[in-house]
């Protein structure tokens, strides 16, 4: 059963039904006492329409009182008795939950959000690309440029022209990858988790376009 906390919250904030409507895909519904806002990326207090992603703050009788002795990264999450999450989530019309990406990952192309899920589920979506990591580095008229990391299916070919053709019918230009690479297999943590960190520092060292 899928669901979610965090270390400022301690045990869950969040849980599909044991028994009941279980939604795969969402963290399921706030447990009792936890109130749950979903707001602007860019300022963090306007709230959302139903439906639309944003920073999922929380509130509840569990949230930490902050960090010892670090009030200034303290004052940068709590405001207001609400903790700003750091999970970009959207909310549906039954009060379902899902978490769709990080902040910290936003990648910001001519003032245009991307999401790194967004384009990785696209990728992960051809016959020929096992998995996708995707990140962003600084270019100098975009402001950023979104960079790919692809695993190949074992046995299977594929070219960066046919990674870009595919991206060109399912992605808005600006969403696109300027930047293509393949690799043996993607950096993961002993969790499986995605290391977007290693991925920025492999494409550094990438050739400019």
């Amino acid at each position: 059963v899928e669901g979610y906390g965090l270390s400022e919250a301690p045990t869950a904030t969040h849980c599909n039904p044991v028994q009941g409507d279980i939604r795969p895909g969402t963290i399921g519904l706030p447990l009792p006492g936890v109130d749950v806002r979903i707001v602007d990326v860019n300022d963090g207090r306007t709230e959302m329409p139903l439906g639309e992603q944003g920073e999922m703050l929380i509130r509840s009788p569990q949230l930490m009182r902050g960090y010892l002795n670090r009030e200034e990264e303290t004052n940068l999450v709590l405001n207001g008795g609400w903790l700003a999450t750091g999970d970009i989530a959207r909310m549906d019309a039954d009060g379902y939950f899902a978490i769709v990406d990080r902040k910290k990952d936003l990648i910001k192309v001519s003032g245009y959000q991307v999401w790194p899920n967004e384009i990785e589920t696209v990728l992960g979506l051809h016959p020929d690309i096992y998995e996708a990591g995707v990140v962003s580095v600084p270019e100098n008229v975009l402001g950023e440029k979104v960079v790919a990391w692809l695993v190949v299916e074992k046995g299977r070919s594929i070219t960066v022209a046919d990674v870009q053709a595919w991206c060109n019918q399912r992605l808005a230009a600006y969403k696109q990858p300027l930047a293509i690479h393949f690799c043996e297999k993607l950096p993961r943590s002993a969790l499986g988790k995605l290391l977007r960190r290693e991925l920025r520092e492999w494409s550094l060292t990438q050739p400019l376009d």
